[in-house]
């Protein structure tokens, strides 16, 4: 009869921490507080010092069919990435200073072009010349983004890394490139919230999947350096 009450009080106490759980994500608070974190510190917007040979580095978000025409395009969180791409381009040849746009980006979904190329072309479109551009076709993920741009940058020999992405991705995605000998200064082209509700929201848990994503990917780095897992780490300063 005790276990049988003792098994019904863990059962009530189960249940009642998943309703707080469930409440806490649902109408807003956790997700909110998960990307306040993400979003501060190394993603604060800071002016820009342009050095002599600048490059800024597009990180990107996705592409989609096109219903209809069947066209890839930029999905729909990728366009804030271009535009701030662009807006920063526009603001180093302003000031004189030689700048290239390197659009990192394979094509993860299997839809016949990289992301690179597609965002490219919008680029372009924006008035980023085709002679400035910087292309990686070849990157499946951000790991992939940092490994396979830092050849690029040490090639083109940039003296300033910008590093464009939501504001929620630049926390990992500097960590990335720093393991590639890249120092990379962060500029959010976007940011994102959860929003306090009565009520759960599916949209509040599609931002903490969102935020669980990031912070998952930071810890995982952290234990891949501590078993010996990632390649080897390029020096500070490399570039």
């Amino acid at each position: 009869m005790l276990a049988l009450l003792g098994w019904r009080r863990c059962s009530w106490a189960l249940l009642a921490s998943a309703l707080t759980l469930l409440l806490a994500v649902g109408c807003g608070p956790l997700p909110i507080w998960l990307l306040a974190q993400l979003q501060s510190g190394p993603a604060a917007a800071v002016p820009i010092d342009w050095g002599q040979r600048n490059a800024i580095v597009l990180l990107g978000a996705g592409t989609v069919r096109a219903a209809g025409s069947g066209e890839v395009e930029a999905s729909l969180f990728a366009y804030g990435r271009i535009g701030k791409a662009a807006e920063l381009y526009r603001a180093c040849r302003r000031a004189g200073r030689e700048c290239k746009v390197e659009v990192s980006g394979g094509d993860a979904l299997g839809l016949g072009r990289p992301e690179a190329a597609v965002y490219a072309d919008d680029l372009q479109r924006l008035g980023v010349d085709a002679a400035d551009l910087l292309l990686d076709s070849r990157s499946m993920n951000t790991w992939q983004n940092a490994q396979f741009s830092s050849p690029l940058l040490k090639a083109y020999g940039a003296d300033r890394v910008l590093l464009v992405s939501s504001a929620y991705h630049l926390r990992r995605s500097t960590l990335y490139f720093a393991h590639f000998g890249i120092h990379a200064i962060p500029v959010p082209a976007d940011h994102v919230d959860g929003v306090l509700s009565w009520l759960p929201l599916s949209y509040n848990f599609a931002m903490a999947d969102v935020a669980l994503h990031e912070y998952s990917g930071i810890v995982r780095y952290h234990v891949y350096n501590a078993m010996g897992w990632n390649v080897r780490a390029t020096q500070p300063g490399a570039l």
